[in-house]
């Protein structure tokens, strides 16, 4: 679903190393948006389907608002996005989950810095969808609940395609945490570790550090080129 790639030849090992299988593909933009969104801190009155449910819905409504679709508002409505997302998400254990073992030998500023370009890739997956948002729609088809952990099973539903959808999440001290998201049998912060995991065999931990920077600072250079 989701490609490590720009199309850029100076940053072709990055595009052949993290690209995700041709279904991932199919299924970028909404799909990948949802791992961010759905982590919330929801109450311990909600059950974990109206946890999920109430996030989505408030960030699908940005992304119906026809005054934020105008031309010359696409920034502010990522912006206002972000601001949603970045109130509902722990983004350390997301990243330190992607990572693995590794993640135990990096220092408190290597953590912090990975933290960072983590968040920046999953950013960088979904912004280039949000303005081609095509009215997907969430049905929620059942919970399954086994102790601390929920499996909420979904369906994102468009013009185009369907894609089945199971949400993992974890009940801690009453808040709702989502853990991953499945997409038609693969997760997506396992399928992160699988990527990050071949990098770092072949190139040390520095090696997927630096490949994440030079990935980061491309897409920053196409944004400001093609800011409206």
């Amino acid at each position: 679903m989701i490609q490590i790639s720009n199309g850029n030849d100076s940053t072709g090992s990055i595009s052949s190393e993290m690209r995700l299988s041709t279904t991932w593909a199919v299924t970028t933009g909404l799909v990948a948006f949802l791992i961010l969104i759905v982590t919330t801190m929801a109450s311990a009155e909600q059950t974990a389907t109206e946890s999920v449910k109430s996030t989505v819905d408030e960030v699908i409504s940005i992304l119906k608002s026809e005054e934020l679709k105008q031309l010359g508002r696409s920034v502010e409505r990522r912006q206002k996005i972000e601001q949603v997302i970045r109130q509902r998400v722990n983004y350390e254990d997301m990243a330190k989950r992607a990572l693995g073992w590794p993640w135990t030998d990096l220092t408190d500023r290597e953590r912090q810095e990975f933290v960072a370009l983590f968040v920046q890739l999953l950013r960088d997956t979904f912004a280039c969808r949000i303005d081609n948002y095509d009215d997907e729609q969430v049905l929620y088809l059942s919970e399954q609940r086994e102790e601390n952990f929920t499996e909420v099973r979904a369906k994102l539903s468009g013009p185009k395609t369907e894609t089945l959808l199971d949400f993992r999440l974890v009940d801690v001290f009453g808040h709702w945490y989502v853990q991953d998201v499945v997409i038609d049998g693969a997760g997506i912060v396992s399928n992160y570790h699988a990527q990050f995991a071949s990098i770092i065999r072949d190139h040390a931990y520095a090696g997927l550090a630096t490949k994440m920077k030079e990935k980061t600072l491309v897409v920053k250079a196409f944004e400001t080129t093609m800011a409206p």
